[in-house]
């Protein structure tokens, strides 16, 4: 597993419980307290300890664990490099998601070894889609629903995401209404 996969777990745990608990999950894991280096390859097992750890710690689920973190990477305070890379990937959240197949290839052109989950989106109806998703993590549904929870936020929009219960590693979303709030300021170019 790529270290950035493992450093969002790292982030999350600090920003959301303190470096007190993150010392805790390291040493739980056997990883050094210094933690993890993002631009490092480790084997599964490690991203699996990690998760047991912060389960332990924290008492509660793995799928919580999942997507508190993918809702802190879009939404922590220092992601707004990937809310911004995120965000080019549509106008409005349902370009957004129709993008989301492109975004393991997207995010391979900024780091060529990233091993993110594959991810296809199916439409069920004018308001409602399925996504499926696949990723040597068991459960990375989980992952990517904090991800669209904070975009939805980000786009100002009313939607609902909700695993499948007939397919595993599915998600399905129905969008409410488009244009439920302002949403973040988003500009292609950053000017300063």
């Amino acid at each position: 597993m790529h270290g950035l996969v493992n450093k969002a777990i790292q982030a999350f745990v600090i920003g959301a419980h303190g470096p007190d608990a993150w010392d805790a999950v390291a040493t739980q894991a056997g990883v050094t307290p210094d933690g993890i280096e993002a631009f490092a390859q480790y084997d599964d097992a490690l991203t699996e300890r990690l998760l047991s750890a912060a389960m332990a710690h924290l008492n509660t689920s793995r799928d919580a664990i999942l997507e508190d973190t993918g809702a802190f990477l879009v939404s922590g305070p220092s992601s707004e490099a990937l809310r911004r890379l995120l965000r080019f990937g549509g106008q409005d959240f349902r370009d957004f998601l129709f993008s989301l197949d492109d975004l393991r290839d997207r995010a391979r052109l900024a780091v060529d070894d990233l091993d993110l989950p594959v991810l296809h989106l199916h439409s069920a109806g004018p308001n409602s889609f399925v996504l499926d998703c696949g990723w040597t993590i068991p459960g990375c549904a989980a992952l990517v629903v904090g991800v669209l929870r904070a975009m939805a936020d980000d786009y100002g929009v009313l939607a609902m995401m909700d695993f499948s219960d007939t397919r595993p590693d599915a998600i399905e979303i129905t969008l409410f209404d488009d244009a439920h709030s302002a949403g973040r300021e988003f500009e292609l170019a950053v000017v300063r």
